[in-house]
């Protein structure tokens, strides 16, 4: 007898168009079809460009780096940029920021150092940045665990009416868990400060959106949990940006949280372990190359006078530089301390993790002073 239950979903009504502001030729689309959102100022959309093109130059001098062995592991998110730096760039310094492991670029644009990002990639830190300083959660590699954390700190946000809003980067499988079930559905009814911000790259690792859910988009979900949904081209960074923001305010003015699926797609591979080739047309890839969301909002800019040869030139550079001084932090040799294992696990240290360290510590010693003995022998 066949396990195999899977057959084709049947669906009742073709998926909508997705919200755009600049079309895939880079014109700005008439307003009628704009959702009743206005295309952003272009100083604002000359800043998120600056933001995307930097970013790109460090996914892939990063991506460069992983295949050299200089780092573990790396998600890239070519192709993403819009969605990430529209999130980033939407948030307030005080808001926070709760991302997935292939959201680096956000952290980037968020003013996380590269080396403090690389960290956990390297394998030196869980987690090499200081989260209060830069108000970001721990990049999430469990699924969905930091919609729930989100939640959490957005409703401890309303209890003290500080006006913070909380953010969390979510990918398309992501939403297949029951945390992102339990956070949605809490966040609904405690109408929680909170912005779900879901990239849907359409694949998580190699499993397809269709053979994930038969809903015709994720943003559909919402209405069942009580809250906003908007369906927006992922690679549109203005419609993004517009979006991202309203529902931002939207939560801060004690209007609860929304659900934003921005659809977009993954161009290089999960990870660098990964092999896309087996479970994915290259016709596709290339489908999607064609939608660029950088090229998208360059020719917007150079056809309304903004983006000069000078401004392209300086943000060039900018990038340049940044991905020179990736290379040569990735160049270091990391300074690792053993007993760095113990710090930042308890705020008051607990006895018996003391005698763990001091064990430890006493082991170390003793492991060198034989190694400093052994070469004085042989010298």
């Amino acid at each position: 007898m066949s396990l195999n239950v899977e057959s084709a979903p049947v669906l009742t009504q073709a998926a909508p168009t997705p919200l755009r502001l600049i079309d895939d030729a880079g014109r700005a689309v008439d307003p009628s079809e704009a959702g009743g959102f206005a295309l952003p100022a272009p100083d604002i959309l000359l800043g998120l460009y600056r933001r995307m093109v930097v970013a790109r130059r460090f996914d892939v001098q990063v991506t460069a780096l992983t295949r050299q062995g200089r780092l573990a592991t790396y998600p890239s998110a070519l192709g993403q940029e819009a969605c990430e730096i529209a999130a980033v760039a939407s948030l307030r310094t005080d808001d926070w920021l709760f991302p997935t492991y292939r959201d680096s670029i956000a952290l980037l644009t968020r003013g996380v150092p590269p080396e403090d990002i690389l960290a956990s990639f390297r394998g030196e830190w869980h987690s090499g940045y200081d989260y209060y300083q830069h108000k970001i959660a721990p990049q999430a590699t469990p699924l969905a665990t930091q919609a729930l954390h989100a939640v959490g700190l957005a409703t401890a946000s309303k209890l003290k009416g500080d006006h913070t809003v909380a953010l969390t980067l979510l990918g398309d499988g992501a939403t297949s868990e029951g945390d992102a079930h339990e956070a949605f559905n809490f966040a609904a009814v405690w109408q929680a400060p909170v912005v779900f911000l879901v990239q849907n790259n359409q694949f998580a690792i190699s499993v397809p959106l269709d053979k994930q859910m038969a809903c015709r988009t994720i943003a559909d979900k919402a209405i069942g949990y009580g809250m906003p949904g908007y369906f927006v081209d992922g690679n549109d960074v203005a419609a993004m940006y517009a979006v991202v923001s309203a529902a931002v305010d939207t939560a801060r003015n004690g209007g609860g949280p929304s659900l934003i699926e921005g659809l977009t797609y993954r161009m290089e591979a999960h990870t660098n372990s990964d092999d896309p080739t087996r479970y994915r047309d290259s016709s596709d890839v290339e489908v999607w190359r064609g939608r660029d969301p950088i090229e998208r909002l360059e020719k917007y800019l150079v056809s309304v006078g903004v983006l000069t040869d000078g401004e392209r030139a300086g943000i060039t550079r900018e990038a340049e530089e940044l991905a020179a001084a990736t290379r040569e932090c990735m160049t270091k040799t990391a300074v690792i301390d053993p007993l760095e294992l113990f710090e930042h696990v308890y705020a008051t240290p607990r006895t018996a993790l003391a005698e763990q360290r001091d064990f430890l510590a006493n082991e170390i010693a003793e492991h060198e002073a034989a190694a400093a003995k052994t070469t004085g022998e042989t010298a």
